[in-house]
């Protein structure tokens, strides 16, 4: 059955939630059993660590990077109708919430969608903190938060009313993106091999960043037979877990691909953890502990919704596409991140041991 028929059959909007659940179940298996999370990856590097986390993190992103840009090439995909591609990008959205969703991630022990596949496995704190993290997320999209983060976003924004391609701004050829994730590719397996990381670890880390290029793709094959207007978007849980939010508390909400994402990963997550007998219910170790969390589920809400993606929003889909401001996001956030660990936990240790 191909796409066509899909559309036909349920209609545009509900195919477009059924490919979220389907991207969202890939993503939901492969992050749990890769235990992929840019917070973990940071805090190694700020140790001075080449570890595990951060050889994972870097097949993710090459993984994305490779299969994004070989759908390109191959005429599945075009990055240019891309939602991140389609709309003026912010640099100082970039810059400013990049740099506070890095502080909220080490803060919360996790970034937005590391939170929802522990949330999937039992653990309440992240339960907690991603519900948190979702409408302090709705409040910047288009609540009373919402006015201040424009704001900042219009500080400096993009010129010719897009964002920057940095394939195109660097002269390189069509498949110069390619190139770029095979060198990723490449020094991400040496790190693996170092690591000594286990071949199903390698195949489900490189599994994240193929959901990445399904939703891309799929979303893409979308637009070019729908009737109305559909957004080409892929894996985020920035906007995704605002509106999931509220097409659960609004009846007027409308399916789209972000309300079948989340439910997709919860999915995936849970059913991958409770046959590898990993679920297990945890709480708050204490109430320091809590206030921490939701600290930092604060400032990832606010801070991704104005850098214009969460770490995987910006950071891994968006960086897929060469997007300028999600590489600019997604350095800021291994800066904020790498700064919180260093002056805060780094410091801890050392005053505890001292």
């Amino acid at each position: 059955m191909d796409l066509l028929s899909v559309v036909e059959w349920l209609g545009e909007y509900h195919t477009a939630a059924v490919l979220g659940l389907i991207t969202g179940i890939i993503f939901g298996v492969s992050a749990q059993r890769s235990q992929f999370c840019l917070r973990a990856a940071t805090v190694q590097f700020a140790r001075g660590q080449l570890g595990d986390k951060v050889a994972v993190w870097f097949l993710t992103f090459s993984t994305a990077v490779v299969w994004v840009q070989g759908a390109q090439l191959l005429g599945l995909f075009n990055s240019a109708d891309a939602r991140q591609m389609a709309i003026p990008g912010s640099w100082s959205g970039a810059i400013i919430g990049g740099l506070i969703f890095g502080v909220g991630m080490v803060l919360a022990r996790g970034c937005s969608g590391r939170l929802l596949v522990l949330a999937a496995t039992g653990n309440l704190r992240s339960v907690v903190s991603g519900l948190v993290f979702a409408v302090v997320a709705q409040m910047s999209l288009s609540g009373i938060l919402s006015d201040f983060r424009n704001t900042l976003a219009s500080l400096w924004v993009t010129s010719g009313g897009r964002n920057l391609d940095l394939v195109a701004f660097f002269g390189l050829p069509q498949w110069g993106g390619l190139a770029i994730g095979v060198v990723f590719a490449i020094l991400a397996l040496v790190l693996s091999w170092k690591n000594q990381i286990s071949a199903s670890r390698l195949i489900f880390g490189a599994g994240v960043g193929f959901a990445v290029a399904v939703g891309w793709v799929s979303t893409y094959a979308l637009s070019q037979i729908a009737f109305d207007p559909v957004t080409v978007e892929s894996v985020t849980f920035s906007g995704p877990s605002a509106h999931t939010l509220m097409f659960f508390l609004d009846r007027n909400e409308v399916l789209q691909f972000s309300v079948g994402l989340v439910p997709g990963v919860v999915v995936g997550s849970f059913t991958s953890s409770f046959l590898k007998g990993e679920f297990k219910f945890q709480g708050f170790s204490d109430e320091s502990n809590m206030r921490r969390s939701m600290t930092g589920a604060v400032l990832m809400g606010f801070g991704a919704m104005l850098a214009g993606g969460c770490a995987i929003g910006a950071g891994v889909t968006g960086g897929s596409v060469f997007a300028g401001t999600a590489w600019l996001a997604l350095f800021c956030m291994w800066v904020g991140a790498m700064a919180t660990d260093i002056l805060l936990d780094q410091r801890g240790l050392k005053t505890k041991a001292a």
